[in-house]
């Protein structure tokens, strides 16, 4: 008997597996960082003045592109890998719940708060009446991480758990954690925006609040860019997560947003209220595809069938197969001659009535637990023993020349 060869997948497969499981615009997002980064390293631009974020051109050349061209630029490999690791998890969470048209929204927005509350702040420090200080103005910000901010503040504040682990090191209080993030990378890197972090906090926390409620549009605004022409072929990928829950004000929930008599959103029930409105995809039609694809005997958990008529249709099918793998060039003797003449009568009968199969094992000699025993010792599993011997009408000589036809 050939043993059963169970292989591991490997890396590619791996890979392949993990990449299909990012949703879309999480996925497309690190796919745009990922050949922006390559092209400048290619070409070797590494300057960044044109589309970095700097609150000075923003402000004295009206240059609003650069809050959003700034955060797909990454001044190293290190930089880009780091923030786009960070991207995936928090990513695809976000955008599960939410779907990828209200996510890509929730990224626009977040950017452009970042951006607002980055302005007023440089302004307040650079003319700020007792010590002026002009740096932050020019300062030229690049990266996807003031977003990353923003989305670990959303996650953190409504997950509902008590305390979160700094990279597995220690662990810290919810309501800490961005700021202990904040400290550890300003202490442990150099030339790291401090004021985009802080920015990134900032609006985390403002939307997480519901301070952003009046600008989140309604699940309509979304389902009509959904449908779309321009984004059907983007609808259409499976990776891609429509807004099909059922919040009729547009955006997650936050602690304003929800009725005030409920606490389950501080209480750590986040989660099932994100369920009763989280996207969902329809089963039936995958199931009938799979179905299609796969006709096969399997079955689910919740499907109740009689397990007599599974364990007599198994015995049948293993009975019909040693039967039918009989090799006819075997040499046979006189009384196997004849039990051949009875498998062909045998045969026959199946052939013409399938269920008598089932009743014909009852139907002859029983085989004695003895017999059963001597051909399981000769190294043969005991089911095919017990179709054997109930095929060869309790002959045993009969019974293990089937047995050996199938070995060969």
């Amino acid at each position: 008997m050939r043993p059963n060869i169970v292989t591991e997948a490997g890396l590619p497969t791996r890979v392949g597996q993990w990449w299909d499981g990012i949703p879309f615009l999480t996925s497309s997002v690190v796919v745009a960082c990922g050949i922006i980064y390559l092209v400048c390293l290619l070409v070797g631009y590494d300057s960044f003045f044109e589309i970095c974020f700097s609150p000075s051109a923003v402000l004295s050349q009206f240059q609003v592109y650069r809050i959003y061209t700034s955060i797909f630029f990454h001044g190293s490999l290190l930089h880009v890998l780091f923030n786009m690791m960070a991207l995936v998890p928090l990513g695809s969470e976000l955008e599960r719940i939410t779907g990828s048209v209200r996510l890509l929204y929730m990224i626009i927005l977040l950017a452009t708060s970042n951006a607002i509350f980055h302005l007023l702040i440089a302004l307040v420090v650079a003319h700020n009446p007792f010590h002026p200080y002009l740096f932050l103005m020019n300062e030229c910000s690049i990266g996807f991480s003031g977003i990353l901010f923003s989305m670990i503040v959303i996650e953190t504040s409504l997950s509902g758990v008590q305390s979160r682990s700094v990279f597995g090191l220690f662990n810290v209080p919810t309501k800490w954690y961005p700021w202990i993030l904040l400290v550890v990378f300003q202490l442990l890197m150099t030339n790291v925006s401090l004021l985009g972090h802080l920015c990134g906090i900032l609006s985390g926390f403002a939307y997480t609040y519901g301070l952003f409620n009046f600008l989140m549009p309604g699940t309509s605004f979304y389902s009509s860019i959904e449908a779309s022409s321009w984004l059907s072929s983007c609808i259409r990928r499976p990776k891609f997560i429509l807004c099909t829950g059922g919040n009729s004000a547009g955006y997650i929930p936050t602690h304003s947003s929800q009725n005030t008599t409920s606490s389950g959103l501080l209480s750590g029930n986040i989660w099932r209220n994100w369920s009763s409105w989280m996207p969902r995809r329809e089963s039936f039609a995958q199931s009938t595809q799979d179905n299609q694809r796969f006709p096969g005997r399997g079955r689910t958990l919740g499907v109740v069938q009689s397990q007599t008529v599974s364990a007599d249709n198994s015995d049948s099918n293993l009975q019909a197969r040693l039967l039918d793998n009989s090799s006819p060039n075997h040499s046979l003797d006189v009384a196997a001659t004849g039990t051949g003449q009875r498998l062909s009568d045998g045969r026959r009968q199946a052939a013409d009535n399938p269920a008598a199969l089932v009743p014909a094992r009852h139907q002859g000699s029983v085989a004695s637990e003895e017999e059963i025993q001597k051909l399981v010792s000769m190294g043969f599993e005991r089911t095919q023993v017990e179709v054997a011997l109930a095929a060869a009408d309790g002959d045993l000589n009969v019974a293990v020349e089937i047995l050996m036809s199938q070995q060969g």
